[in-house]
């Protein structure tokens, strides 16, 4: 059995910061180390003696006071604690960067902090990984592998595409080499997405528009050859909204897609975006789970947000939420990333968002099973971001803080820049920094939002009325229909009888469009032509 090793720690001298040092001991804990904390302002004797008498494998220490000061402390610390070094003992410090500048001189510590590096640095450092992390195998290449590597952190995520390759190419490599973000989402133009395979159909005039302009093969290879530094990435990518099962096969040969996003009901005539119809997106749609699914790749249905954002109400939007992962379970997708968007539509109170969302949870985690396991995706609204930057960073925070208290697997981050531009590398650093600094905050003791009664009282009506819902969709299929939860057709007439209904549908061809909602006590409510609010058998009476 080899044996645990131990480190003691303390801030050195007269100094009495020690946030640094306990947040290096929890990163030693979780690296397996025993740790022994000698305190603050620990005289340079106390700290090499006990050391000596622990048989410590390593002593760190700290000091964030004047950079001349510690510079002669630390020179005489490293003299006076060189036997131990002779011995095998090791060293590691921390302070503030003009400290920490100086003490790298003195050539003494095996490592020096200078609060610039990632949590991923230091525990390459505790594990005895450090070179190690300078190669890409020693970052998981596969998303589950990823997620149960850097627990309990979860995984970054960001939307990034410039309207140049040239441009995304630079910010692809910047990115990777920042270290901050865990896997990078190609935003794609329109044209890429819609007509890849159709150079008839492309647009010259539209190139770039909402993304880098990929257009062969060869520029997703490039896009992620760019990526092979850092922390070397994992990349993904928009699922198309046609020639699904061409874009699929190619996602994996040329970026070794990390998982894809596919939609059950969008991406179609219905929003504008596709060539297919309802019923034929939903029958293409799920070809394409059925893909990943044969391949053992991660899956995400990207539905839920789609409705919450177009002013669906909350019950929509969680048995949207429901039939997403039932489908990719009954299309052999074997691990389904859960995704939910806070924030939508933007009304919404952070208690309500919390039941929203844990009732989705509830009802999605109830199709486990040996063969389907969820994993948790949050991220803030897309439409949720005031313009003003200060405001936009502050609701970033924020936002991702409060989307900890579901314990994510993956935070897809969502940059403070959304509201005036789309995201630079640089954006995107920065937005990444905040992230951490909120996830940081939460695990080291959120407090338990979930146990808030109103949260609770909430999650239990969403779910009884949820069920209405879901009951009002088998009751309306047609006597054909094996199974209404999969059936493209029935699924179609579900959108077009307005069972599945969002405000925003009104006039389309292929929705009721009837449905009114209203932001009510923080929710979002379906509500009559007098404003107020229905229950789900109220509204859907005829099918119950």
């Amino acid at each position: 059995m080899n044996k645990q090793k131990k480190v003691v720690a303390c801030a050195l001298g007269e100094c009495v910061h020690v946030a640094g040092v306990v947040n290096f001991l929890r990163l030693a804990e979780q690296a397996g180390w025993r740790t022994i904390f000698l305190g603050p302002a620990v005289p340079m004797e106390k700290a090499i003696s006990r050391a000596e008498e622990e048989n410590a494998d390593l002593l760190a220490i700290s000091y964030r006071l004047t950079p001349e000061t510690g510079e002669r402390l630390l020179a005489q610390f490293a003299e006076n604690a060189d036997h131990l070094r002779e011995k095998g003992m090791r060293f590691a410090f921390g302070g503030t960067p003009p400290v920490a500048e100086r003490v790298k001189k003195l050539g003494f510590f095996d490592i020096v902090f200078d609060g610039s590096g990632t949590y991923e640095d230091t525990l390459a450092f505790l594990r005895g990984e450090t070179a190690m992390a300078q190669q890409e195998d020693y970052y998981p290449q596969s998303t589950i592998e990823r997620i149960q590597w850097k627990a309990p952190y979860p995984l970054l995520r960001h939307h990034f595409g410039l309207p140049t390759m040239a441009d995304t190419l630079i910010g692809v490599e910047k990115i990777a080499n920042a270290k901050m973000l865990d896997v990078i989402s190609l935003g794609i133009d329109q044209d890429a997405q819609a007509n890849f395979f159709h150079q008839e159909r492309q647009n010259a005039r539209k190139t770039g528009a909402g993304g880098v302009p990929v257009r062969s093969a060869q520029d997703y290879k490039d896009l992620y050859q760019a990526s092979r530094h850092g922390n070397y990435p994992l990349m993904r990518t928009y699922s198309g909204t046609d020639d699904f099962l061409e874009l699929a096969a190619m996602y994996i040969d040329t970026i070794n897609i990390a998982w894809p996003a596919i939609p059950l009901f969008w991406f179609n005539q219905m929003d504008g975006r596709g060539p297919w119809d309802l019923a034929g997106s939903i029958r293409e749609h799920q070809k394409v789970m059925a893909f990943y699914g044969e391949r053992g790749i991660p899956l995400e249905v990207n539905e839920p947000h789609h409705w919450g954002m177009r002013d669906a109400p909350d019950v929509i939007f969680i048995v949207s939420a429901y039939l997403s992962a039932y489908n990719a379970r009954a299309y052999g997708v074997r691990d389904y990333i859960a995704q939910m968007m806070f924030n939508s539509p933007p009304g919404t109170s952070d208690a309500m968002d919390l039941a929203k969302m844990s009732a989705a949870l509830e009802l999605c985690t109830a199709l486990e099973n040996e063969q389907f396991h969820i994993w948790r995706q949050t991220r803030t609204g897309l439409l949720s971001y005031p313009l003003e930057e200060n405001a936009a960073r502050a609701h970033l925070a924020a936002s991702v803080y409060l989307q900890m208290t579901l314990k994510p697997h993956i935070m897809h981050v969502v940059g403070h820049t959304e509201a005036h531009h789309a995201a630079t590398a640089d954006d995107i650093i920065d937005a990444c920094q905040m992230a951490r600094r909120a996830i940081e905050n939460a695990l080291k003791g959120q407090p338990d939002m979930l146990q808030d009664p109103q949260v609770i009282e909430r999650k239990e009506k969403l779910i009884q009325e949820a069920k209405i819902t879901l009951k009002a969709i088998n009751n309306a299929a047609k006597k054909d229909c094996s199974d209404p939860f999969t059936d493209a057709d029935c699924l179609a007439e579900m959108v077009t009888s307005g069972i599945l209904d969002a405000p925003h549908l009104k006039n389309n061809p292929f929705a009721a469009g009837t449905i009114e909602t209203r932001i009510i006590n923080g929710a979002c409510e379906v509500v009559d032509k007098h404003g107020s609010k229905i229950s789900e058998s109220q509204r859907l009476e005829q099918y119950l």
